[in-house]
């Protein structure tokens, strides 16, 4: 039951935010009492510390395989396109910023793994590219992934890039690529560009079997 719980609730937080989802909310899509609930967890904010903890854990798996897989760097750090990709229609504008303004606990959390996992991870990607001769040997590897890094947060503000107007893929794909392009030498580009094509086609084929799957369900 406690997974049952965590697997909705992580549903209902990225889709509508954490915020505007009460304990009741999460009992009726369960079908289940609140007290059924608080038998496993003790608030809204436990539930929610649990759900960024399995999140990260299972983040770091999927970078750690990708690390792996792939050839160079390049591929590496744009591959995370392909993973917003599937996720960007589920995952609310508003989660971040509900988790920064209201859920402090949750939030250090996050703060921690950006600061020891994914920072970490960028910066390893932009050493290894500068070694390769795939990213340019002048630029300051610190600097740089400490700008992806908050460059990753800034796309949740609402202020900035208001949900009305911009999708969080749209704005986590521009980010991204005009981050890498910076620090590309001729050598980068070439495989940039291939990769671009490679992930341009897949984009494709992607949102064509999403319209077919909509098309046969609404028959």
């Amino acid at each position: 039951m406690k997974e049952r719980i965590l697997a909705e609730t992580e549903r209902l937080f990225w889709k509508y935010g954490v915020r505007s989802v009460t304990m009741e909310d999460i009992a009726k899509q369960l079908g289940i009492s609140k007290k059924t609930i608080y038998q496993h967890f003790a608030d809204k904010e436990q539930i929610l510390y649990q759900v960024i903890l399995d999140k990260m854990g299972k983040n770091q798996s999927e970078m750690a395989c990708m690390h792996v897989e792939k050839d160079n760097p390049v591929e590496e750090i744009l591959q995370v396109l392909s993973m917003m990709q599937k996720q960007a229609d589920h995952i609310s504008p508003n989660l971040l910023i509900d988790v920064k303004r209201y859920y402090p606990q949750a939030f250090a959390l996050f703060r921690q793994y950006k600061e020891e996992h994914i920072m970490h991870s960028i910066l390893e990607n932009i050493q290894k590219g500068i070694s390769q001769g795939l990213y340019r040997s002048d630029i300051n590897p610190t600097i740089l992934a400490r700008l992806r890094v908050e460059q990753i947060e800034l796309a949740f503000d609402n202020d900035i890039f208001p949900t009305d107007q911009y999708s969080m893929h749209d704005i986590q794909s521009e980010l991204i690529h005009h981050f890498v392009r910076g620090m590309l030498t001729e050598k980068g580009f070439t495989i940039y560009n291939q990769y671009v094509k490679q992930y341009n086609h897949e984009v494709k084929e992607y949102k064509k079997d999403s319209s077919d799957l909509a098309a046969y369900v609404a028959k």
